[in-house]
């Protein structure tokens, strides 16, 4: 637990294989979030075998968020990554922080901590004519929300956009999601009203199998 006013150091930087363990556990705490454990069936064995099957940014990529204490090691193999220098910030916190499941997100030393994550994978606009990038998953852990990590994920993805050169990011929220739809918008995203998301799944989906 830190000091009031001690400084927590904050990073993100891209998965690899090794966080599979993590990034399945917040999946599962993001379904628990959004009330949608129902339809949340995601292994660790399906990350594994379909994350990390293409460079980053060509298909599915993950950014890690991490915390730490202390500055993160100079030596670490995520700062030599040739595909993406990590984004540190240093944030003063007011209050101890308490992490009730630090145990169990604990990353590349004992004192550097996963916090959250974003997934995204690029899309192709039609009436654009340019490609863009799909944010399907943005999450904080509880005891880390408010503290503008969001705000740091969301900005690296949309960072990244702009670096390759796409015309967008787009990602859904869900409407009972009020105070998810106020950041969005404090962030400078449009909400469209106008659209509605369509899903193709289950049983429904292998109707179609056989369809010439």
């Amino acid at each position: 637990m830190d000091a009031p006013g001690s400084p927590l150091f904050s990073r993100i930087r891209l998965a690899s294989p090794s966080d599979v363990p993590h990034v399945h556990k917040l999946i599962h705490q993001m379904a628990v979030f959004e009330n949608l454990s129902h339809v949340c069936s995601t292994t660790e064995s399906d990350l594994s075998a379909n994350l990390f099957t293409s460079p980053p940014f060509q298909s599915f990529t993950i950014f890690i968020l991490e915390v730490s204490p202390k500055p993160f090691p100079e030596n670490s193999p995520h700062n030599s990554n040739p595909n993406y220098i990590p984004v540190v910030r240093i944030l003063n916190s007011d209050h101890p922080m308490d992490d009730p499941d630090r145990e169990i997100f604990k990353s590349e030393d004992e004192n550097v901590v996963v916090a959250g994550f974003a997934l995204f994978f690029p899309n192709f606009p039609a009436y654009t004519g340019r490609p863009g990038l799909f944010l399907e998953a943005i999450f904080v852990r509880k005891c880390y929300r408010r503290k503008g990590f969001g705000k740091m994920l969301l900005s690296a993805v949309a960072k990244q956009a702009v670096k390759m050169n796409y015309c967008e990011v787009f990602w859904l929220v869900l409407n009972r999601n009020v105070n998810a739809t106020r950041f969005y918008e404090d962030m400078g995203a449009q909400i469209l009203p106008e659209w509605r998301i369509c899903r193709l799944a289950g049983d429904a989906l292998q109707l179609h199998e056989n369809d010439n």
